[in-house]
């Protein structure tokens, strides 16, 4: 029998002793032990196995445990630091489910903290007339199910790790999974200022004040709470996706994918490559190590990556957004990718800034690094990643033209049906919301011209690019085509559309959408092509008219 898939298992033991399929990436902890560094704070995306890797790393060093036969077939053993099995009081915690309101949020926290006390009940035995106060006053504040803040909490860590030290004589690793959950819950929602400063607070006691700390790694999307948590804590590392140190530890090497596959009787082609690879994490291609395993589980070809936080999150963000961002949006959407500056160790809502933002798009996977252009000035050309990354992102290319999906999606149905009543009569709906929209940027005139259309047809469009190749912008036949949408079946139509746009209320626009259609006809853009349906689209303002046909064929 073949091994189980491990599609959402987050724990590193059940992984191993459930004979699921395992991807060794023990080497992480060797990686870990060589960089001695005080703390460690590595971002990646949601789903791309930083809780289990967490898991790993704590059942390894947790000394209270004897993890022989977990680790007895991995490549950590074959290491000199195979000798640091179960040698330290280890913490392992994750704020992963640490979402919601403020008050489950809170009892979400006080479960987890008094779930780390009672594990590790035995290093409270014999406290002395010091400690034993704190210790009370700290089991009081998890047993208050209507607490309304985390005051009383802020020492809760600190305190455990200083017992830990006295108990085993030796200082303590910790290791903290999607720390930066609740931080983003809160500010999702509204309460980040009044949970901030506590959870900040027990943070940096256990990470920077405490004495009993050994080595500490923590994971998450972004670099938050800057102010409180990080703006002193010199002995912080920040590895984000640019970073090459433990690039190969998060998502699944090309050649882990394949082994995988074909473990599993599948095929590791062009189709599985277009659709989960793409992404750069230091100098390595990763692939989304859940989309593979959904794709293993299913066998079929879709998208598995859904990032609802992170989406809520970047699209509030993009409410704050200015212009120069604005202006790098639409020519990503047009071009595919983007050359911009970057910055991915801060938080965006902590610093509002165009570069944050991208970081943000990136460290969240919606976008990924395709070359470093200037390392010192943080400059890089930035790519939308695979195929499915390519239909989340058309989810926010709604949002940020203020469309209702649903909408784009009956349109997209007509379009693709050629019900070209049906599709104009929507696409003008959809253009008194996106041309008001951009109507709203100060306040040139220019902002709305041709290049506007166009952005926002490729933005609606982006979401067939599993059926048609999505090209705008190419020189072809005598001139360079607006769009093409290439089928990739041999047996449906390819779509040419040709734009044009006046400001003159008074030019018609049948008239000029046809000139459109003839300009595809003389330019010959569907050279060497069969089975082309050639658009002419007019615009003016709101207002839009189509000229549709094959070659002298037409509809109005």
């Amino acid at each position: 029998m073949k091994k189980r898939i491990p599609l959402g298992q987050k724990s590193y033991e059940k992984l191993k002793a459930g004979n699921y399929y395992v991807v060794d990436k023990s080497l992480m902890i060797s990686e870990f032990l060589k960089e001695k560094n005080a703390v460690t704070l590595i971002t990646r995306p949601r789903r791309f196995g930083k809780t289990l890797n967490m898991s790993m790393m704590a059942e390894f060093f947790d000394i209270t445990k004897d993890s022989k036969e977990l680790y007895k077939d991995t490549k950590i053993m074959n290491t000199a630091y195979a000798s640091e099995m179960n040698q330290h009081p280890t913490i392992f915690i994750s704020f992963a489910n640490v979402i919601g309101n403020k008050q489950m949020m809170i009892n979400n926290i006080q479960q987890i903290l008094a779930e780390l006390y009672q594990k590790n009940n035995d290093v409270f035995k014999d406290l002395d007339e010091y400690d034993l106060p704190f210790f009370e006053n700290i089991r009081r504040n998890f047993s208050m199910p209507d607490k309304i803040d985390l005051n009383g909490l802020d020492n809760a860590l600190s305190f455990l790790m200083k017992q830990m030290e006295r108990y085993y004589r030796k200082k303590v690793m910790i290791f903290i999974d999607e720390y930066d959950t609740p931080f983003i819950e809160a500010h999702i929602n509204g309460f980040y200022n009044e949970i901030r400063e506590n959870l900040s607070s027990m943070l940096h006691q256990a990470l920077k004040s405490s004495n009993s700390l050994q080595y500490a790694m923590l994971t998450g999307i972004q670099r938050v709470a800057k102010e409180n948590l990080f703006s002193d804590l010199n002995n912080l590392v920040v590895c984000t996706v640019a970073d090459e140190n433990y690039s190969q530890y998060f998502g699944f090497t090309e050649s882990e994918v394949k082994e995988l596959l074909e473990y599993y009787d599948l095929e590791l082609n062009d189709r599985v490559k277009s659709m989960y690879n793409g992404y750069r994490f230091g100098n390595l291609q990763i692939y989304n190590p859940w989309s593979i395993l959904g794709y293993v589980s299913e066998g079929k070809l879709k998208s598995y990556w859904v990032n609802t936080s992170s989406n809520s999150m970047i699209k509030q963000a993009m409410k704050r957004a200015d212009e120069v961002f604005n202006d790098g949006y639409e020519k990503l959407v047009e071009n595919g990718e983007l050359e911009t500056r970057v910055r991915m160790e801060t938080s965006f809502f902590e610093a509002n800034t165009t570069a944050s933002l991208w970081g943000l798009l990136i460290n969240a996977g919606y976008l990924t690094i395709k070359e470093i252009t200037d390392a010192l000035e943080g400059k890089y050309v930035l790519k939308i990643p695979n195929n499915e990354i390519k239909r989340e992102f058309q989810s926010l290319t709604a949002y940020y033209f203020h469309l209702d999906e649903s909408s784009v999606a009956y349109l997209l149905d007509n379009f693709q049906n050629k019900n070209w009543d049906a599709f104009i009569s929507g696409y003008r709906n959809i253009l008194k919301t996106a041309v008001s929209y951009l109507t709203n940027w100060p306040p040139e005139d220019d902002l709305i011209n041709e290049n506007s259309y166009q952005t926002l047809l490729l933005g609606l469009f982006m979401q067939l690019d599993n059926k048609y190749e999505i090209i705008s912008n190419r020189e072809r036949g005598s001139g360079r085509l607006d769009i093409l949408l290439k089928s990739k079946l041999i047996d449906r139509a390819s779509f040419l559309i040709e734009l044009k746009y006046t400001k003159d209320t008074n030019v018609n626009l049948k008239e000029l959408a046809q000139k459109g259609f003839q300009q595809i006809l003389d330019k010959e853009y569907a050279m060497d092509m069969e089975n082309v349906m050639k658009i002419g689209m007019a615009h003016c303002g709101k207002q839009v008219e189509i000229y549709v046909g094959k070659d002298a064929e037409s509809i109005g």
